[in-house]
């Protein structure tokens, strides 16, 4: 991951230097948007101290939508935003002590965790280059994370819950090829962070066929994989190491 930060880093100076010659896309103003269906696994741990206990999360299905705007105004970037959720729970027989939002939780507890999860991400990007074959856009992200835990006993119903929300500045970057001759295109799209004990990144990889092309309307299919690592250290109090990932299904609008 570290390989991808540095090159969109690098993707990302090379826009800076270049955005006054930028391509623009083939309309003065383009609409985009788009949802997807994510078959999203869950693993990882999380605390409200530096004793991170692991956990047991089901399989869910969850959604992501997303609107950006392209225009043809130099040096002012384009905009984007994307919400994902990322809901789960689980039972999990705890291997060890654990302590969550001041309530003690003895060892062989069987702990159930409600995990509820919104990521919003605002960016603002520019086309460094736009054509009938390659497309590529790089950006910030300003990425904001808004959570809820809460941990049930099972047995004695004792409970425990803590949420916590900031943003996270991101580096932002999107590259798209299109296959000659066919309606088929693959991309890649990433935001990323590295910084102190916080580590973010947001990656998919996807192909994409486009039903409707037109002047008026384009409409696009997608299939992809998606994942998403959250480790942060001390937000609101709360430490994670969560990892997100699976397999998508998309449709996206171009007015």
């Amino acid at each position: 991951m570290n390989h991808i930060a540095k090159l969109g880093c690098t993707v990302l100076a090379l826009g800076a230097i270049s955005s006054s010659a930028q391509s623009h896309a083939d309309t003065l103003l383009g609409l985009y948007a788009g949802g997807q269906m994510w078959a999203m696994e869950t693993e990882g741990a999380f605390a409200s101290n530096n004793d991170l206990a692991t956990f047991n999360y089901d399989d869910e299905r969850n959604g992501s939508y997303y609107l950006a705007v392209e225009h043809f105004v130099p040096l002012i970037p384009n905009v984007k935003v994307i919400q994902t959720s990322m809901d789960t729970n689980g039972v999990t027989n705890l291997s060890g002590e654990f302590n969550f939002g001041g309530q003690d939780y003895a060892i062989n507890t069987s702990l159930r965790t409600d995990l509820s999860l919104t990521t919003t991400d605002y960016i603002l990007y520019y086309e460094i280059l736009d054509n009938d074959v390659v497309s590529i856009d790089v950006g910030i992200n300003a990425k904001n994370i808004d959570g809820e835990i809460s941990v049930l006993d099972e047995q004695s119903n004792s409970a425990s819950d803590a949420s916590f929300s900031g943003y996270v500045p991101m580096v932002y970057s999107r590259a798209e090829v299109g296959l000659p001759f066919t309606s088929w295109s693959v991309f890649a799209e990433g935001s990323y962070l590295s910084f102190d004990d916080h580590t973010i990144s947001d990656m998919q990889a996807a192909i994409e066929y486009r039903a409707i092309d037109s002047l008026a309307l384009n409409l696009n299919f997608q299939l992809g994989y998606r994942s998403m690592n959250i480790e942060l250290d001390d937000l609101d109090s709360i430490n994670t190491e969560l990892d997100f990932s699976g397999v998508f299904a998309g449709v996206e609008f171009h007015f």
